[in-house]
């Protein structure tokens, strides 16, 4: 589970109704079905407009991802896999992988340890994988473009919403009462808009594309570590060579610990 995110929404909330409290205004107002539907209704009619049903059927795993997401596995847990595979290949060769190959719960990681044990040339494993990797950003790239897209349409809809509640608030200037409910109410959808579009589609289209980076660093260091084995390298050099990409205040290493968990989006 990704705390942050709850958090964030949770807060988010918080400070709106929070906020009117403090400025003296009724949250009960932020009860107004015909600005949720604008908003809402809108935004999502803006982005089917926008995208293709085949890119849209996946928002609901981003929700996951975002939420919930990947296992990304720290480095320092890569690291001793690693070197107990480049110690076990030195002494038995690459073959003695086989069954390691089986143990691997990531699709990724247990793909590159096959064709390593089958031989496959360098060059070949780390074009295949890169491919693999650059193919992965793209389908993660288009899922933050949509929040991204949400949150520029939103605060736009929002004024939308003000204006057709001003259209309405001016049928009753001559019930000044009623004027000020109705020019109040007007405004929620602005607020619903702006609240939308800054706190939650633009910061979700920046943690989806955080979360893309942070997988793929994960898996080229997968992969680095691979070709490490595969050539033959010894233990305390592939060691070494995976330590580079850790800060210097955290490479001391913890006891081995096997690598696993699914990685795919």
């Amino acid at each position: 589970m990704d705390k942050t995110s709850w958090i964030g929404v949770i807060l988010g909330l918080v400070v709106l109704v929070g906020g009117m409290i403090l400025k003296g205004s009724d949250p009960v107002a932020l009860y107004n079905p015909a600005a949720l539907v604008i908003i809402f209704g809108g935004t999502i009619a803006a982005v089917m407009v926008a995208f293709p049903m085949e890119e849209l059927k996946n928002v609901p795993g981003l929700f996951k991802v975002l939420f919930g997401g990947p296992k990304i596995i720290p480095i320092k847990e890569m690291i001793p896999t690693f070197t107990e595979w480049a110690l076990l290949a030195r002494k038995e060769g690459l073959l003695a992988l086989e069954e390691r190959a089986e143990e691997v719960e990531d699709p990724f990681l247990q793909r590159g340890l096959k064709m390593v044990v089958d031989g496959q040339p360098q060059e070949y494993i780390r074009s295949l994988m890169e491919e693999e990797i650059a193919a992965m950003e793209e389908r993660h790239e288009v899922g933050a473009k949509i929040f991204s897209q949400a949150g520029t349409y939103a605060p736009t809809l929002g004024v939308l919403g003000a204006v057709i509640g001003l259209v309405s608030a001016l049928g009753h200037l001559d019930d000044i009462a009623l004027l000020g409910k109705s020019i109040s109410a007007a405004f929620i959808a602005t607020l619903f808009g702006i609240f939308t579009g800054y706190v939650l589609w633009h910061p979700f289209a920046n943690k989806l594309k955080r979360k893309s980076e942070q997988e793929a660093k994960m898996k080229m260091i997968m992969l680095e570590g691979l070709l490490a084995v595969q050539e033959g390298l010894p233990v305390r050099t592939v060691e070494e060579k995976l330590l580079t990409y850790l800060p210097a205040k955290d490479r001391v290493l913890k006891e081995p610990e096997k690598v696993g968990g699914q990685v795919e989006a």
